[in-house]
């Protein structure tokens, strides 16, 4: 019985310790298990940290081209850095008689956008249009609602070959970038056309004509406060370009005498000093880079001081230039008109 007891007793111990040996096997093989599973978590975690630090690739730009330089400030202000702003018509190029080139051709070939004043100003643009043949392209036509003003002054012509030169205005005066309200529709509809062609940046073109058009209103605040004062101002202009602004800020254009910038007769130049002598205005006003003896000379016979006023179709292409210069000529007609 002792042995039999002894063998049965060493079987058991036998076969406990089997069972451990395979336990700890089995656990083995579990860490084993585990630590490899742990290590392709690990991986696999290492991977899509990788992959989220990598930067996706930034989907294009919208392109946009604009027609000339104050559209190009407006819609500039409106875009910001989420749309590619380009210009076509170089600042202080002449846009009424603008000649299209392969370059602009091509722009437009290439573009999402495409921005014009609009009131007829643009004429180049239909056949450079054509020429691109971009079916996709979306036109955004600024001055879209605005009621537009033909003469509000007599325009006189002191040459007949002047007549060749002279801007005819079809549709209307064009030049209602310069009246701030009038300007406020102008951001308003490029916004809006922006938003309806991109609407993924609707936020943001929003917010950016939202704080323009508040420096626009600011803008016309500064002029109505100012000009107030001098009611009964009256000038002269060499280009038609302010009856809206005259009329914002019940000024009084009298005249628009159309001077050729050289090649004058004799007669042309008593023509011209007729004509200034007829209307008796408190200022003379001309235009930034126009250097015109004919001009100097009629100041200094009639003792009044030309000045300048910008039509901003040249300068800065930061689209706080239009602030700028229209504070400018805010001051040339403060002065001007004392």
């Amino acid at each position: 019985m002792m042995n039999y007891r002894g063998l049965r007793t060493g079987r058991q111990r036998s076969g406990i310790l089997s069972i451990i040996a395979l336990l700890m096997l089995s656990m083995t093989a579990g860490c084993s298990q585990s630590n490899q599973n742990q290590g392709a978590s690990t991986e696999q975690s290492s991977q899509a940290q990788t992959t989220a630090s990598t930067p996706v690739a930034q989907l294009e730009k919208t392109k946009v081209v604009t027609t000339f330089l104050p559209i190009y400030l407006f819609t500039k202000a409106v875009a910001g850095n989420v749309a590619d702003v380009e210009i076509l018509v170089p600042p202080g190029t002449e846009v009424h008689e603008y000649q299209a080139t392969p370059q602009n051709v091509k722009a437009i070939a290439t573009a999402n956008v495409l921005v014009k004043n609009g009131l007829g100003l643009e004429e180049f643009l239909k056949n450079t249009v054509k020429n691109a043949e971009n079916s996709k392209l979306t036109e955004i036509d600024a001055s879209k609602g605005i009621k537009p003003l033909n003469e509000i002054s007599p325009v006189v012509r002191t040459t007949e070959e002047e007549k060749d030169h002279d801007h005819e205005h079809g549709q209307g005066n064009p030049h209602v970038w310069l009246d701030p309200v009038l300007a406020k529709q102008q951001v308003t509809n490029i916004r809006d056309g922006l938003i309806a062609a991109d609407p993924a940046n609707k936020v943001t073109y929003e917010a950016n004509a939202t704080a323009y058009i508040k420096e626009l209103e600011s803008l016309n605040s500064e002029f109505q406060q100012t000009l107030q004062k001098t009611p009964s101002c009256t000038f002269i202009t060499f280009h038609d370009a302010f009856p809206y602004l005259a009329q914002r800020y019940n000024l009084k254009q009298v005249a628009v005498v159309q001077i050729p910038e050289d090649q004058l007769s004799p007669t042309d130049v008593q023509n011209a000093v007729n004509a200034v002598k007829k209307f008796k205005v408190k200022a003379l006003f001309s235009e930034p880079g126009v250097d015109n003896k004919l001009l100097t000379s009629l100041s200094k016979d009639l003792k009044l001081n030309l000045r300048t006023l910008d039509s901003l179709e040249t300068g800065e292409t930061d689209p706080q230039h239009y602030f700028k210069a229209m504070k400018a000529n805010l001051q040339t007609l403060e002065t001007a008109c004392k």
